[in-house]
């Protein structure tokens, strides 16, 4: 990891950064920041002559080599600073909450429209819609493209930014183009490396964001992160981690709920971790419990399902969804929770 003098290299110190990597079988990779761009040295950087070489040159303060299998996402890289906002929230200082439907329903736009409105009135800062919808069986609804333009009309009508799951790389174009702000890569997509790494060319250079969700069969915890690792490789670091369940399921819930892994997360990487309770758990009644425990657990935000009238929805909908009423209480319930552990959280002790 280079770390220049100054916020930006020019072009010609860039190529000549290049050109001393290559021959040693690396290449440069600028990861950009809100202050201050930093170039990733891809490749064995373990050279010590062209570590030499690189520290030599007049605007490069230091050169700092990770010995870790994820270069970019361990917490000891210089993207450790690295602070994503949305929706007006800083990620890691305040939480994030982020709700809407499971499905839109292209044929009841007014549905999504009032959902809209009332999770931002319950104190959501991002609205989730499902366009594209990867479904177990080719014969029930696989969501529809028509529905890419009630998220958006939503999402300009209440300010929220809009997050929308993509399969593929036409999805992708079309979601971008229609002005996504959040894309998610689902769990069924999680170690689609091919798609990630097409998510990350063509999120290179935007303001663009991932909410990357937990691979379904028990995607290790190195798995997580270096699918992220994926993503950011290509010089877009606002990644979020999602954890939202992992097959088996635990009896009675539809997932094995997994929001405990975020303190192991943190240690790891200093990717901001949202939960998503909702899938976790499968059933509206429990989503509450899970989503209270994700925040304990040093949560920075929350991906929660909710639906003016759960019963009138599809997909997932009318089982796990929950109101815009129930999911005010939990926004409140959480607000207060974070604030507590936050306060309660140890200082640390010199040693």
């Amino acid at each position: 990891m280079i770390l220049p003098k100054i916020n930006r290299l020019a072009h010609e110190e860039v190529a000549e950064l290049t050109a001393i990597v290559a021959e040693f079988g690396c290449k440069i990779q600028p990861i950009v920041g809100a202050m201050r761009t930093i170039y990733a040295i891809v490749g064995d950087e373990r050279h010590e002559l062209m570590i030499s070489r690189l520290e030599g040159l007049a605007y490069v303060d230091r050169v700092d080599t990770i010995q870790s299998p994820h270069k970019l996402m361990d917490i000891k890289s210089d993207l450790a600073s690295h602070r994503l906002a949305i929706g007006g929230v800083t990620l890691g200082e305040e939480l994030l909450f982020i709700a809407g439907h499971c499905t839109i329903d292209p044929a009841q736009p007014s549905l999504f429209l009032e959902t809209a409105l009332a999770v931002k009135a319950a104190g959501a800062q991002a609205l989730r819609g499902g366009v594209w919808k990867p479904r177990t069986t080719p014969y029930a609804f696989q969501g529809d493209v028509r529905s890419l333009d009630i998220l958006m009309d939503a999402s300009r009508r209440t300010g929220l930014p809009a997050v929308a799951e993509v399969m593929d790389e036409e999805q992708l174009r079309l979601a971008l183009d229609a002005g996504v702000q959040v894309l998610q890569i689902g769990a069924r997509n999680a170690l689609n490396y091919s798609l990630l790494r097409q998510i990350g060319k063509a999120i290179a250079g935007r303001p663009t964001a991932v909410l990357l969700k937990r691979g379904m069969h028990h995607g290790t915890l190195n798995e997580f992160i270096s699918a992220a690792e994926y993503i950011v490789n290509f010089g877009n670091p606002n990644v979020i981690l999602c954890p939202r369940g992992t097959q088996p399921g635990l009896d009675g819930y539809r997932n094995h709920p997994d929001e405990s892994i975020t303190p192991l997360l943190k240690e790891r990487t200093w990717a901001p971790v949202v939960v998503d309770p909702s899938h976790s758990v499968g059933k509206a009644a429990y989503v509450p419990a899970c989503a209270l425990a994700a925040v304990a657990y040093g949560a920075d935000g929350l991906c929660i399902e909710a639906h003016v009238s759960p019963s009138h929805g599809l997909g997932d909908d009318p089982k796990q969804a929950v109101t815009p009423k129930v999911l005010a209480e939990l926004i409140t319930r959480a607000r207060g929770l974070h604030a507590l552990s936050r306060t309660a959280r140890p200082s640390p002790v010199a040693s």
